[in-house]
Parts: structure tokens; C-alpha cells; sequence
């Protein structure tokens, strides 16, 4: 089943998009951080990272917004367990959805008639929906805005790059050498369009055998960690498989409330420190 979306044109094109632009400004005016999480691949558990540093930020006391650009792969939602559409509020703009006091989140999944609906979409009205994510939706005064991207350096993160100039890049890979190759093609990717990196995250980095203990890499070890230091790139850290988070994501239950004292929240914890450090 196709999304289908109406394109109504105004009387005046020009002073429509004159407007568009003073509401993005506006909003992105209110922002403090822009993080834009991408990943050179899918598979690297992006989204789940994109979703848990959001959280660890929200819980440091820090207001935070989710913003998932990822639309023909739209999770976040699902992640939090959030359900229903934004509301029109009295400034006729949508209120993203709230998820705690301190995080909100805005995803094309929650306009969409199903969850399980395609989204068959080409660049320009992905550049549209994009625009009035930000324009169109009252953020409020919020210290980070967690952008989850697709994987690649397709539409999405291009479009992130033209609107938002003062977004960051944190990119998230796994240890191996094919999840490597393609993380590189992502930081010259920021380079291209100026955009600066944060920092690389390297996730799934090893699993802790639940019976004896001993760490497993399943993927490898320390490739993150290189590739952070051959590029000059500051490293944020490695995050451990636990299936736990496979688990909590799929049900919408919060990682780090059931597993508080876990590996991975820790590691989050730590990346949302290096986040919110001032310089």
C-alpha cells in the first residue's frame, strides 16, 4: 500500500517559500545542538543509537527532540512505543509527540494510515516533508535535536545539510572492515558539504558471554576506534551488543530503565557526556 501525499499549490509560490524559510529559521533559531546520527550502512544499529543517546541526553536533565528523517524506514516510533499523530496546537503548527518531560519525538510513521504502509517517495518531496519537519513543527527551546538518518548519503542527510548549517555529524559503525569502508565514504561525505563531525561511535562492539562472562567480538574489535584516529576524528566510544536492546526496541520498553546498571547504558551514558561537554 502506497502513502500518497497531495501538492497543493499556493496562489503565490514564491512568498509560500519566503514563509517556509522564516518558520525554518525560526525554529532551527531555538535549537542549540543539531545532531545528525548517520551510518556509512544499514545493520550498524543506528537507529537504536540515535534512540538511546536521545534518552541519555533526556535524562542528564537536557530538553531534547528526536527528528527521524529516515522515511522509507521509519522506527523511532516504534523504539519508544509511541503511538497516535501530532496535534495542531493553537499556533497552528504540530507538537511533536511527546515521549518524557524532556524528549519529544516527530516521525513520518506517525502520519502514515498503517505502520506498515510504504513510503514510495522521490527527492523532492522527501526535501518537502524534511522542510516541514522543521518548519512546521513547534520544537520549542530545545538543547539537542537527535536527527536519525538513513543509512548512506542519500536525500535525507543531504537535505539535513542544506537546511540545518550548523548540524553536526555523529556517525555510527560496527568494528569490521566492511562496515568500516562504507563509514568512510560517510565522513567524506561531511566533508563535501562542510558539514563537521562530531564523533564516531563504534556499536556491537563485542557481546559478554552470559555464562562465563568472557567478552566475545562478534564483529571484530577496535576498527572504530582506528578509523576514528586515521581520520582525525574524535572517538566517542564503543557500545557492547546486549540482545536486550534487540529486545526492549522491538516491544517499545526503555533500554535503560529495565537495564540501568547494564554495559550499554553506560556506554551511553558516557557518549551523552561527551555530547553535552561544552567544547
Amino acid at each position: 500500500k502506497m502513502v500518497e501525499i497531495q501538492n497543493n499549490m499556493p496562489p503565490d509560490p514564491q512568498k509560500a517559500e519566503a514563509e517556509k524559510d522564516a518558520a525554518i529559521k525560526e525554529s532551527v533559531g531555538k535549537i542549540k545542538n543539531k545532531i545528525i546520527v548517520m551510518s556509512g550502512k544499514g545493520g550498524v544499529g543506528k537507529t537504536s543509537t540515535s534512540v538511546n543517546l536521545a534518552i541519555a541526553l533526556a535524562n542528564a536533565g537536557h530538553k531534547v527532540g528526536i527528528m527521524d528523517v529516515d522515511l522509507h524506514g521509519p522506527d523511532v516510533p516504534r523504539m519508544l512505543g509511541l503511538d497516535g499523530m501530532p496535534e495542531l496546537n493553537s499556533n497552528n503548527k504540530l507538537s511533536p509527540i511527546k515521549y518524557s518531560e524532556n524528549l519529544s519525538v516527530i516521525s513520518i510513521e506517525s502520519f502514515t494510515p498503517g505502520k506498515d504502509d510504504a513510503i514510495i517517495w522521490r527527492g523532492p518531496l522527501k526535501y518537502a516533508a524534511i522542510r516541514q519537519f522543521i518548519g512546521d513543527v513547534d520544537w520549542g527551546e530545545l538543547d539537542f535535536l537527535v536527527i536519525d538518518s538513513p543509512p548512506g548519503t542519500g536525500d535525507e542527510p543531504l537535505t539535513v545539510a542544506q537546511i540545518i548549517a550548523d548540524a553536526k555529524a555523529v556517525i555510527v559503525t560496527t568494528p569490521q572492515e566492511v562496515a568500516l569502508a562504507d563509514v568512510r565514504k560517510s565522513i567524506n561525505f561531511c566533508k563535501t558539504v562542510k558539514m563537521e563531525i562530531f564523533g564516531l561511535i563504534e556499536n556491537m562492539s563485542g557481546l559478554s558471554c552470559p555464562h562465563c562472562g568472557e567478552m566475545i567480538d562478534l564483529f571484530g574489535s577496535g576498527g572504530g576506534e582506528k578509523t576514528a584516529t586515521e581520520t582525525g576524528i574524535r572517538f566517542l566510544g564503543r557500545v557492547p551488543f546486549d540482545p536486550h536492546v534487540v529486545a526492549c526496541g522491538d516491544s517499545g520498553a526503555c533500554y535503560q530503565e529495565a537495564h540501568a546498571a547494564s554495559a550499554v547504558t553506560t556506554a551511553f551514558i558516557g557518549v551523552a557526556e561527551a555530547v553535552a561537554k561544552p567544547g
